[in-house]
């Protein structure tokens, strides 16, 4: 059984009830355009919100439980969006492309070797022009701790060197149930050239 999968058992620390508030800024800056794919999607937050919001989104997650939480959140709030399990690196399986990718929380997880199958992949689904948002845990997060993995800007300037645009990388805040004031991190747009 997958690692998330049992996670998804209890209510793990990312599923904090509601979008990210790093994304829902960017969707009320009207940062976010048109069709939208939730990758590593969890319970679903991102993808509902920004379904609430008018636009057609499609959340993926290898972990089978936490699609089901979502398709259930959904039908509790009367929200259309779809949920299905979904490798990240076979992407070009969905059959169809996307304006814009979200990822909150997944990048950190991958490891050296499944960075660039994944670009490859968001290439699959993401239309030229379109935009992938990141966020992830950044490795100016203080602690001993080496989980989650930290990402430096280095690394996401290195993985989206050929073929995408790095549009601006910042400095965010990843909310958590068990940090009050969230961890560090960085929030990038890179666009698909």
């Amino acid at each position: 059984m997958n690692f998330f999968d049992e996670v998804y058992r209890m209510t793990p620390p990312w599923d904090i009830g509601r979008a990210q508030g790093e994304i829902a800024a960017l969707e009320e800056a009207g940062e976010i355009a048109g069709d939208v794919l939730d990758v590593g999607c969890g319970t679903g937050e991102n993808a509902l919100y920004l379904a609430s919001r008018g636009h057609a989104v499609w959340g993926v997650d290898a972990a089978p439980r936490a699609i089901d939480l979502a398709r259930g959140k959904a039908r509790e709030r009367g929200i259309a969006a779809t949920f299905l399990v979904q490798d990240v690196l076979s992407l070009c399986e969905l059959g169809r492309t996307f304006d814009t990718v979200v990822d909150s929380g997944l990048f950190h997880t991958l490891s050296d070797a499944d960075r660039p199958r994944f670009v490859r992949s968001l290439t699959d689904v993401l239309k030229a022009d379109g935009t992938y948002i990141m966020l992830a845990f950044s490795d100016l997060e203080p602690g001993e701790f080496s989980l989650p993995r930290r990402i430096s800007q280095e690394e996401i300037r290195t993985t989206f060197d050929e073929g995408w645009r790095i549009d601006w990388i910042r400095p965010a805040v990843f909310e958590s149930t068990i940090r009050p004031n969230g961890s560090l991190a960085w929030l990038s747009a890179i666009a698909r050239t």
